[in-house]
């Protein structure tokens, strides 16, 4: 048996569902589950459909369990047929995209902009300090090559370590810390009208580990 088979908890539930065994396949739903559908929401935007990516991933896990190799851990695999279902719920999106700027995105606009003269002038309180950032965060992420954008994610929302989000983006141990710190370093040059303030700077320090 590979070694790395025995470094995998999950290794023996997939063993189970590879034979049908659908309490295993509960098993692993039950300890996945939350985890994936927060991944999906994080990436599309949209709760509603994280949930129908969450299902479909797992459909595809029992479907396809067969085809399972301890080259990687169980976890990973999960995630990488999420990330690519992500991918094309997102190009699907691109072919139907109406680009357009409505009144509520003006009022936004508006919004962020009073927010940053007032931070300028000491008025607004930390909770709306943090709330502006988080959405500023997401809004950079959601600017960044999609590569980048995964990596960081799985590395900062996950948990996962470098050598995990390695496997699931099928890149080398380099390649990916190269995307993380490139990211890195393009979020920071996005957010740097919001981190002219001390508040802002402590705020993103906070929020997002440099």
């Amino acid at each position: 048996m590979n070694r790395n088979c025995n470094a995998d908890p999950d290794y023996f539930l997939v063993l189970r569902v590879q034979d049908g065994n659908m309490d295993a396949f509960d098993a692993l739903v039950e300890k996945y589950k939350q985890p994936i559908v927060n991944f999906a929401s994080r990436t599309l935007g949209d709760p509603i459909e994280a949930q129908d990516v969450a299902q479909n991933a797992f459909v595809r896990v029992f479907k396809e369990s067969g085809r399972f190799r301890c080259t990687c851990r169980f976890s990973t695999w999960l995630y990488a047929i999420t990330r690519n279902l992500c991918r094309n719920e997102i190009r699907r999106r691109s072919r139907h995209r109406v680009d357009s700027l409505g009144h509520e995105d003006v009022e936004r606009r508006e919004f962020a902009r009073w927010q940053m003269d007032s931070a300028k002038l000491g008025n607004v309180p930390e909770a709306v300090f943090r709330r502006e950032l988080q959405e500023k965060i997401e809004q950079a992420l959601e600017s960044l090559p999609e590569r980048e954008r995964s990596a960081i994610r799985l590395l900062q929302d996950e948990d996962l370590s470098y050598a995990d989000v390695a496997a699931v983006l099928g890149t080398s141990l380099a390649a990916t810390k190269t995307l993380i710190f490139r990211g890195r370093q393009a979020l920071k040059r996005a957010l740097r009208p919001y981190l002219r303030t001390g508040a802002w700077r402590v705020s993103w320090a906070e929020a997002f580990a440099q």
